[in-house]
């Protein structure tokens, strides 16, 4: 008796599955949601797959130099090594792992290689190709906290290289000790930046 009630079920089960493969079968539209059913499944198991991450670029060595504009300019991520330097209120910084938005391409490109202290004070990417030192000294109190705004982010990303020179202004001559407390602490070539512009004051 057992196996009787067996076999019913068995039959019972066979008969439901022919139902819905003749349901599927029988009607397109049930065919063509089959499928689309099936692809949606085959690429959310296609995203969970880690995809291969793109290789790293070389970490380029630390740069410690003063740069004057036209000395600054080389480096908007064109070059062979594809550093990005920029600016922002006298003093230059290493935006290059900020590289697709300040180097070629980028929407700041136009920062690359250049003094970024006006157009990020008037909220324009437009490029300053202006060879001259620009004394910021026309901008309104409101646009000068900008840039200070400005700079305090840039100080807190990225690494500080030096100082951008005013016309006739020597060179800071930065040895490999300041290097190496630099490393430790990057603000530390800015501090004596800031005591220079204090004592000039």
């Amino acid at each position: 008796m057992a196996d009787e009630v067996k076999s019913a079920d068995h039959v019972e089960e066979e008969s439901f599955l022919k139902s819905i493969i003749n349901e599927i079968i029988g009607s397109p539209i049930n065919l063509i949601l089959v499928a689309i059913i099936t692809f949606l499944i085959y690429k959310i198991f296609q995203s969970r797959k880690p995809s291969p991450s793109p290789p790293a670029e070389p970490e380029l060595p630390k740069l410690r130099k003063d740069f004057t504009v036209a000395e600054l300019k080389a480096y908007d991520g064109n070059q062979p090594d594809g550093r990005v330097l920029v600016a922002v209120n006298g003093k230059v910084y290493d935006v290059t792992k900020g590289k697709r938005f300040y180097g070629p391409g980028g929407p700041y490109a136009a920062f690359g290689g250049k003094d970024a202290s006006r157009g990020l004070a008037t909220f324009s990417v437009t490029a300053n190709d202006n060879n001259e030192y620009d004394d910021l000294s026309d901008l309104s109190p409101t646009e000068m906290d900008s840039v200070k705004e400005w700079e305090m982010q840039f100080k807190e990303k990225y690494d500080f290289v030096g100082r951008l020179l005013k016309p006739g202004e020597q060179p800071t001559n930065y040895s490999d000790e300041e290097d190496e407390a630099g490393s430790s602490d990057k603000s530390g070539g800015e501090e004596k930046l800031e005591e220079k512009t204090k004592t000039e004051e």
